[in-house]
This record gives C-alpha cells, structure tokens and sequence, in this order.
C-alpha cells in the first residue's frame, strides 16, 4: 500500500492534479447543496481547500503558484472577453457612476481600517494585511510588503493576517450580497432597464408629413445630422418596400425605423408623425406583418467577414435586402454601416426568400463552424495580459513602482481584444459553453489552490486570541461598507441589482462573489459592471496599501 499513499503525499506532478482535482470535484459537488435556499456553488472548492491543508495535504509550492496563477489567470481573461463586445459602450453610459460607487466601497473599508487601528491593539502593519485578506486583492499585499521591505518592517504579519481574514473575505461578500437581496431589494431592483443601453434598439413606425422632405432621398436624410437610424420597411399605396439609399421619400409614406428610444422624437420631427403601435413586444411575428417579405436571423460564420463594415458589403443594394438590427453577445447593436462586424454576430434581414438565401451565401450561416473554439486568439491574449499587467508604472510620492498583476493585466487584455480585436481581423469568437468552460476550469483551479496553500495554519491561527480578532475586524470590514454601498446603489443612483452586485465584486476584487452573483440573475449585467469597475478598483487598493503604511506606519 506505499504506492497509494505516494500518490497522495509524495510531491510529484502526478500527485499536484490528483490533489487538485479531488478538492474541485468534492468542492463542486458539496457546492450544489442548498441550505435555506442558498448553496455556495463554485465558492465551496475554496473551503474543501482550506479543509485539505488542514488534513495535511499538500502539493509542491512551484506547481502550487503556477496552478493558481493560471486559473486566475485564465478566468479573468475570459471574463474580461466575454464582456469587451459591451464593455465600452457600458462604460460611457453608466461606468463613471459604476467606478464612484466602487471607489466608495473602496473609501469606506480604508476608513474603518485605520479608524480601527486606533481603537485595537493591532499594528497597522498588520491592519494592512487584514484590510487585504477582507478585499480579496492579493497584489495589494503584495505592494503592502514591498513597502514594509523598504521601511524595515517585518512582513510576516501583513501575510498571515491577510491569510487568515481571506476566507471570510470571501464569504462576506457573498453574504452580504445574500443579506441586501433579502433584506432591501424591491422586484422593481431586479428588473433590467435596457432602454438606458445605448445601444438597445427601439422599433418605431413613423407617417410622412414633413414637406421639407418630400422627394429626398433616404441617402440624404442620412447624413443631415440627425440621429442614426434604419429604415426597416416602406409601405406606399399598400405595397410594401425594403428601401435602397437612393429611394425617395414622398408624402403619407408609411416607415418601419429601428433606431434607439432617446432619438425618437427627434425622428417624429424630422418625419412628421410617429404611429402608436408598439412593435417592441418579444411575441410580434415579422413574417405575418406582409406576405412579401420575411425576417431572418443569420449568423456571421465565414472569417472573411470578420472586421469589415457593414457598409462595405453592400448587401442593400445588390441583393435588395435590409438588416435592421445587430446581435452580439447578448447586446443589440443598430445595423448602421460603420458597424464593424464579427464573427458569430446575428444579422435580423428583411427581404424577399430568395435574395435572403443569397445573403446567407455571402455571410456564412453556418453555426457548426463557429463550434470549433479560436484557441490560438485565447493564448496571444493571455501573452498579452500578462505583458500589460508587468508594466511598471511610476506613481509620485510612492517609492515602488505599481503594476497591475496578473489579474488587472489579463482582464484589461480580454476587453480590448473582446472589443477591437475584429477589427485587426483577429478571430475572437468564442461559444457561451466554452466561454463558461474556461472561467469554470480557471476560477476551480484558482480557488483550490489557494484554499490549500491557506489551509495549513488556518485553524490553528483562527484559535489564538490575536487570530479571531484578526477574523472579526476583517469580516467587518468586508460587511459593513458593502451592505452601505449597496444600498446607496440601490435607493440613491436607482442601479439595478445585477449591476449593484457587480460593482460591489469588481470593487471588492472578488470573482468567487461574482460567480454567485451571475447564478441568481439572468444576464450578464454583473459580469459587465465587475470588468468596468474592477481595473481601477484593484489599482486603487494596489496605491493605498502602499499610502497607508507610509503615512501612519
């Protein structure tokens, strides 16, 4: 039997999966029991972790670091190209309200930090290292020691505090997320307001009684400054039209518009008169509105089409068709023809049968080649991340450099490569499944590795006298601000919740809580507000760390 018990506990590469995987496979199973309603999901592979250090498990410390540096690695950049479609378009609408929120999660935690410093017995060298562990943001301790190096202080401390409060770190947020949805949360707080989206779509029906322009053409009214818009159909002595640029407008036309909802009264002026049906509904069937003409939904599979406008193909005018509206990654984009396109984007055309089996030629419409997952994009990006994240960046009055590490780098990749990367024709596609898959496999392995490498001393610190201090004053200052902040979110600014809880984990640098966050609300809204908050919430807490030991230490 000493060949089962190397298996377990000689340190070897074999050794490191069987550990590894054995703690995610019981974490996620543990994590789907439900208690009071609540399960823990993914987050329980952290604490099997933590229970298999304390049984003595453990793995070789290099393939410990590297295990859990990928899978944060690899989670955050995912996560940051699942949400660079929309990230931009986010970040101008409501990101500066999303990033003073969290920098206000971010005040009130320092504040308490060094107000109870003057109230325990706790050095601020080691109130740094609790303020870290309760905020989840292992660069910032990483910063934090850096400084103490560099002013002669012992760094054991700043460590083992962090180590300890981590775990409640954790949970707390979790907690308290679980707390204000129970306690606060109206029905009105978990619905989307899509219309405050830039770019949402709004579906309209205008008459034309505006003279100054009959005749023109919808080529000129296009580009007389007013608001971007689509003229989806034209209906004329009751026929009905996909309408080509050079079509002129003439009076009582009737215009089907997909535009957005801000604009349309200024296009109720330019045509006349807008109509007031609604064509918003999710259950309008666009096939039975006329017999001429039917609406299609095809996806963009042939790479050659990846990075071109939408203009620049022309398929108004050659195939008499039009495309109304845009679908990527769950945000619908308006049809204009600067649109750049993408691969796997959803096209809504209008048009006739057989010149819509044309357009499907042109663009692909062919799902199974889109299964097939753009491995080599995934790891430039990650290179790329990585790069970013070693920058150095000189901050006066502090003596280090700050860099943004191996999660602030990757996410900031996966954004701009979600975002611009089709425009240099790279190939950023990615399923849902997989997209899913990666995040799982990296925040797993993240978690578990960490809740090991915790694990070996945890208990026997929590019960030192010093050590529950430690706990109770971390947990509190994980709590306290996130249930205020969250509150003013939702009472004050009117955020929704999905987007509250994902500014409250972007500012707590928390991916385990915004892994809970994304399994009980139905969209993407927390994924998107954790990646706009996220980058300078960490910068941020990296700058801090350092401020504070420089100036009360």
């Amino acid at each position: 039997m000493e060949w089962l018990y190397n298996l377990f506990f000689e340190q070897t590469a074999l050794q490191a999966v069987i550990i590894i995987s054995l703690i995610i496979s019981t974490g996620l199973a543990l994590g789907k029991i439900h208690i009071c309603g609540i399960s823990l999901g993914v987050t329980f592979v952290f604490f099997m972790g933590i229970f298999a250090g304390h049984l003595g498990f453990a793995i070789d410390p290099q393939m410990l670091n590297y295990a859990e540096s990928f899978g944060l690695v690899l989670f955050v950049y995912a996560l940051g190209l699942q949400v660079g479609p929309g990230f931009f378009s986010s970040l101008r609408q409501g990101g500066c309200r999303l990033n003073l929120l969290g920098l206000g999660v971010i005040a009130l935690g320092t504040l308490m930090a060094v107000a109870l410093t003057a109230f325990t017995p706790i050095p601020m060298s080691d109130m740094v290292g609790i303020l870290c562990g309760a905020t989840t943001n292992t660069p910032a301790l990483g910063a934090a020691q850096q400084t103490l190096k560099q002013l002669g202080e012992p760094t054991s401390g700043a460590a083992l505090s962090c180590a300890v409060t981590y775990p409640l770190g954790v949970i707390g947020v979790i907690l308290a997320i679980i707390a204000v949805k129970k306690l606060f949360v109206r029905p009105s707080d978990m619905e989307e307001h899509p219309h405050d989206d830039p770019n949402h779509t709004y579906i309209a029906t205008f008459q034309v009684h505006n003279p100054a322009i009959f005749g023109k053409t919808i080529h000129e009214l296009v580009h007389m400054g007013y608001s971007k818009f689509v003229i989806s159909r034209l209906w004329r002595n009751g026929q009905v039209c996909i309408p080509t640029s050079d079509k002129t407008l003439e009076e009582n036309d009737r215009l089907l518009v997909v535009t957005t909802e801000k604009d349309v009264a200024a296009l109720t002026i330019l045509f006349g008169e807008q109509e007031q049906k609604d064509w918003n509904k999710e259950d309008i069937d666009w096939n039975a509105i006329d017999s001429q003409l039917i609406s299609k939904h095809i996806v963009i599979s042939r790479p050659e089409i990846n990075g071109k406008k939408l203009g620049s193909l022309r398929l108004r005018n050659i195939y008499g068709i039009n495309i109304s509206r845009v679908l990527r990654s769950g945000v619908q984009l308006l049809a204009t023809p600067e649109l750049v396109l993408q691969l796997g984007d959803r096209l809504t055309v209008v048009g006739e049968a057989a010149a819509i089996k044309n357009v499907e030629k042109v663009l692909g419409n062919t799902v199974k080649t889109l299964k097939d997952p753009n491995l080599a994009s995934i790891f430039i990006g990650i290179v790329l991340g990585l790069v970013v994240g070693s920058i150095p960046i000189a901050i006066p009055g502090i003596s280090s450099p700050v860099k943004l590490g191996l999660a602030g780098g990757p996410i900031i990749a996966g954004i701009l490569i979600g975002s611009y990367g089709p425009r240099l024709h790279m190939l950023t596609y990615t399923t849902r499944s997989a997209s899913l898959m990666l995040r799982g496999i990296g925040l797993s392995l993240y978690l578990a590795c960490l809740g090991l490498d915790a694990g070996a001393h945890f208990f026997e610190t929590v019960m030192r006298p010093e050590g529950a201090l430690w706990v109770g004053i971390g947990f509190i200052i994980t709590f306290v601000p996130v249930v205020i902040m969250a509150l003013v979110a939702l009472r004050c600014f009117h955020v929704d919740f999905g987007n509250t809880c994902g500014m409250l984990c972007g500012s707590m640098a928390n991916p385990m809580a915004l892994n809970y966050a994304n399994d009980i609300i139905p969209n993407d809204n927390p994924a998107v507000s954790y990646a706009t908050v996220y980058p300078l919430g960490m910068f941020t807490r990296v700058i801090i760390a350092q401020l504070i030991l420089i100036l009360f230490l």
